[in-house]
């Protein structure tokens, strides 16, 4: 009976250790597949945060591109404005200078026209057939040379009857422009001069600048403002002083015809300067 017992309990014990080692092998493999499913997901997971930081570094990136485009967009808006505005005030400062320009050319015909005029009515006047007598413009000035010969005696500064003749045509064309100035200059050669009245040649021009004047002013009525004398004495030559005939050339009056317009030549000098800045 005891054997019995013991083969029973022997065989139940064989029994439920097979199942225990099933039981224990299944939940081996169970848990090797939780452990692969595991890992699979941990592998899925680390992907994912590896996308998830790539996307948010590009997501940062595209913010501060897109926050530059917009930066650079305003800076654009602000140079194009910038530009327009530039650029209209260029517009308007060539309007300006083109104006200056076109008032400083009207400025200059219109001194161009007084200075025609102003010969035209000086050969009318004086003619232009004699030699001793010469009209000229020179740099915008019109001028009458006439020989020392016509005018006074050598050495003297008084001047002679003949010469109111031609002085007196010339006084009509000064006393006809009251806006006109007439400089009077006396030349005289380089052959020094002294006597007891006269220092020098600078004496000798001077005395016949001031003659000149006085015979324009006392016999023919020339406005005393608008005359100026001027001795040069033989610092300002036509030709060489090397002979008696060039000597004969340099001994001369010249009147010199000046326009009163300074309000004129303000306006050009004015408008130069405008232009130049």
């Amino acid at each position: 009976m005891k054997k019995l017992i013991l083969s029973l309990l022997v065989i139940a014990f064989t029994m439920t250790s097979c199942r225990s080692k099933k039981k224990i092998a299944s939940l081996e493999a169970k848990n090797k597949e939780t452990q692969d499913l595991l890992n699979t997901a941990t592998i899925k997971l680390n992907n994912c945060l590896t996308e998830k930081k790539a996307f948010a570094d590009q997501l940062d990136y595209l913010k501060k591109n897109n926050s530059d485009l917009i930066n650079s967009s305003k800076e654009l808006t602000v140079l194009t404005s910038k530009g327009a505005t530039n650029l209209e005030k260029s517009l308007e400062s060539l309007k300006e200078k083109d104006l200056k320009i076109n008032r400083l050319q009207d400025a200059l015909t219109k001194k161009d026209s007084v200075t025609l005029a102003l010969v035209t009515s000086l050969k009318k006047e004086v003619g232009i057939n004699d030699p001793d007598i010469k009209i000229n413009v020179e740099k915008g000035v019109v001028f009458i040379s006439i020989a020392d010969n016509l005018l006074f005696k050598s050495g003297s500064y008084e001047v002679s009857d003949g010469a109111k003749n031609v002085l007196a045509k010339v006084a009509r064309v000064i006393n006809s422009k009251p806006d006109f100035e007439c400089m009077v200059e006396g030349h005289t050669d380089s052959v020094p001069f002294k006597s007891n009245v006269l220092l020098d040649n600078w004496d000798l021009s001077v005395k016949r600048s001031t003659a000149i004047v006085r015979v324009l002013q006392n016999d023919l009525g020339v406005d005393p403002k608008q005359l100026i004398p001027a001795g040069r004495s033989f610092y300002v030559p036509l030709v060489d002083n090397d002979s008696p005939s060039n000597r004969a050339k340099n001994r001369r009056t010249k009147i010199i015809i000046l326009p009163k317009i300074d309000q004129f030549y303000d306006m050009i000098e004015k408008e130069m300067k405008n232009l130049s800045k």
